[in-house]
């Protein structure tokens, strides 16, 4: 009888790890932005070594590869690498990547938080590096079972500025 009680607690282990692992699939997304320059978010009283703001008035562009992981259709998280450019002044940045789709449906709202680092080289003797926040709300569509596109919007706070971007983007 114990063994009986035992070999059905264990089929039903098997099958819910089995379950929930099935729920977990590989994902990558490549997106591309438009930076809408704002303001900087500091105010510098100028010192004799200072030569500027980090970014000052210029809107720029990024392109970035994200791999990770969906859970259920509905949470991603991975980790990106991005190029900038802001008007000729070129960059890199690093982040982790956090997307939320609160419905399963072909066309969903979506959530999307970055966070990491970008270095550009500026003015600054071997560039400037700051960390990067980013919040952004869009539409998702699911075109098959495996591919998204999706368009986002929201704000950006990087080497001491405020952006505005503007996404697209592809999932598969």
């Amino acid at each position: 009888m114990n063994r009986i009680k035992l070999l059905i607690i264990g089929l039903i282990t098997i099958s819910t790890v089995n379950q929930g692992y099935s729920q977990i699939s590989y994902s990558i997304k490549a997106e591309t932005g438009f930076l809408k320059y704002q303001y900087n978010t500091i105010q510098v009283d100028p010192g004799p070594n200072w030569k500027g703001y980090y970014l000052y008035e210029e809107n720029g562009i990024d392109l970035n590869i994200i791999n990770g992981f969906d859970f259920n259709k509905k949470l991603f998280a991975g980790i990106g690498l991005g190029y900038l450019n802001y008007e000729g002044v070129n960059g890199l940045s690093i982040f982790s990547d956090f997307e939320y789709l609160p419905l399963k449906t072909r066309l969903t709202p979506l959530i999307n938080l970055k966070i990491g680092y970008s270095h550009i080289w500026n003015q600054y003797d071997n560039g400037t590096g700051t960390g990067l926040g980013e919040f952004c709300v869009g539409l998702n569509y699911r075109l098959t079972e495996k591919m998204d596109i999706y368009a986002k919007s929201g704000f950006t706070m990087t080497q001491q500025s405020l952006l505005i971007p503007i996404r697209l983007g592809i999932r598969f």
